[in-house]
This record gives C-alpha cells, structure tokens and sequence, in this order.
C-alpha cells in the first residue's frame, strides 16, 4: 500500500510538471491570479480565455516553431 502511494504521488507530480510544460495548467493559474488580486470584474469563461490566449499568440508569435 505504502508502495502505491508513492507512486500515486509520483505520478501526479509528473502530471502537474507536463501540464505546467505544455500550459494546460493556464486557465487554472489564470483563476488563481485573477482572485489573488482581488479583480471586480468577472473571470473569463473557459472558452473566452483560451480564445483570448491564441488570438494573442496570432497577433504576436513569440518563438513558436508553428
């Protein structure tokens, strides 16, 4: 048991490090940041915050190979 465990925990470490790599993890850190700091305005919705992001990206590549 203690066994599968660690490894349970090991495996949702690398989850979280993929996630943070390949920004998967943006929305939730989006909602972090928004309430830390106390914004009036609503949070965008998933959908509005993903568009948000690549028309961002579109409008100003940065590095990207695609």
């Amino acid at each position: 048991m203690k066994i599968l465990r660690r490894a349970a925990s090991g495996l949702g470490a690398v989850s979280r490090y993929l996630k943070g790599v390949l920004g998967e993890d943006a929305y939730e850190r989006y909602l972090e940041h928004h309430q830390a700091t106390s914004c009036m305005a609503q949070p965008l919705t998933v959908k509005e915050f993903w568009r948000d992001k690549i028309d961002r990206q579109d409008a100003n590549p940065e590095g990207r190979c695609c």
